[in-house]
């Protein structure tokens, strides 16, 4: 069967990768004139970890696996509000990864041979019929296919194409800072580590995971005012609200280079798409189901999408793939729905100033850690 995927992200790769595997005929078509993955780190999730042992692409993070830590909330402090007992959670669920997306991305694209790439070669539309699809570039048709997978990002043009009426994209007010550097010698930030700390006062956040013994991936969430800044006017922001925080956050933000640094607003999907499938096409990853990065599901969720599509198609004929995408987006839907709901939410939660966040410090204070470690790994839990 013909299966073209558009977009070679994180998610189209695996999902080319399975189908591929399993004996499709598949072509990857990339806009990019390079087949890469831009950006810092990406923190796997035990159940993205398991699709990606589903899809027999486990080896890509099994030398990465996180240490087990202590994690959970803290103030700007450093002081604990939400402790997790990650080694338990680990124990029941599996370990979560944190892995650099360029690296990442290489092991995942490596099983997939060369001649079924097309790089530099945008998809501007989909032009489907009762017996396939018709794959549009900027130089008119470049192949049929009887299934398409479609992978192109948050911002994907065909998801707009395929849903018209759909609200699209929304900011919601945040800025996502993140870099990547090596951990400064003399620098203890064990306590600190696999955790995320917030400030109840300007509703900033900043999470820290390791990438292995020796390299620290960081991020923070803060208010965004007006256009997104530059790197450089970005950290300068940043740490102006910082000021006071654990001597150690400072210390990272200023020691990444600015080339090291990456800035987005903060986007979701304003409301759920009415189905993951519309006749032979089916999306996947942010295209179908971007959500805030409070929960660190973005790419363990198309990590699962990908396993699930690669199974409902392992032995579909092409007569069968409208009946397996609509099995496909039964599964898939209401469980990325929830999420992106419950990241919403969490959102909204963590970035709270005042009162109302005295309050939400408070309360998370008083929940035991084995019932936060439960929390924790029933969202593990695929």
């Amino acid at each position: 069967m013909r299966v073209a995927v558009v977009g070679a992200g994180l998610g189209g790769v695996s999902a080319a990768v399975g189908l591929h595997r399993r004996g499709h005929e598949v072509t990857l078509y990339e806009r990019g004139a390079e087949l890469r993955e831009a950006g810092t780190a990406v923190v796997v999730m035990p159940n993205g970890a398991r699709a990606l042992r589903e899809l027999g692409l486990g080896d890509c993070i099994s030398s990465t696996a996180m240490p087990a830590v202590t994690g959970g909330l803290r103030d700007w402090r450093g002081r604990p509000l939400l402790v997790t007992d990650a080694v338990q959670a680990q124990a029941q669920i599996g370990t979560a990864v944190t892995v650099s997306r360029a690296e990442l991305h290489r092991a995942l694209r490596a099983p997939l041979p060369a001649e079924l790439v097309h790089t530099a070669t945008p998809v501007q539309r989909l032009e489907p019929d009762d017996t396939g699809v018709t794959v549009i570039g900027a130089d008119g048709p470049s192949t049929r296919a009887d299934a398409v997978v479609v992978a192109d990002g948050i911002g994907s043009r065909l998801r707009a194409q395929l849903f018209p009426q759909h609200p699209g994209l929304r900011r919601v007010g945040r800025l996502d800072l993140r870099g990547m550097l090596p951990k400064p010698a003399g620098l203890d930030v064990t306590e600190l580590l696999a955790g995320i700390m917030v400030d109840r006062r300007t509703g900033a956040m900043f999470g820290l995971f390791p990438v292995d013994e020796t390299v620290l991936y960081w991020f923070t969430d803060s208010a965004l005012h007006g256009a997104p800044p530059a790197a450089e006017e970005a950290r300068r922001e940043v740490l102006s609200v910082m000021t006071d925080w654990h001597s150690a956050v400072r210390t990272l933000i200023e020691a990444t280079p600015l080339a090291d640094i990456y800035v987005d607003p903060i986007a979701c999907l304003a409301e759920p798409l009415p189905s993951f499938a519309i006749g032979r096409i089916a999306l996947l990853g942010d295209a179908a189901h971007a959500m805030t990065p409070d929960l660190g599901q973005g790419a363990s969720q198309a990590f699962e999408d990908a396993a699930a599509l690669t199974r409902h198609l392992a032995d579909a004929a092409p007569g069968d793939v409208v009946e397996r995408l609509r099995r496909y987006d039964a599964e898939r839907r209401p469980r990325t729905s929830r999420l992106m709901l419950a990241s919403s939410r969490q959102s909204r939660l963590m970035s709270k100033t005042g009162a109302a966040a005295w309050l939400r410090d408070a309360l998370l204070r008083a929940i035991p850690s084995r019932l936060a470690t439960r929390q924790l790994a029933a969202m593990w839990h695929a």
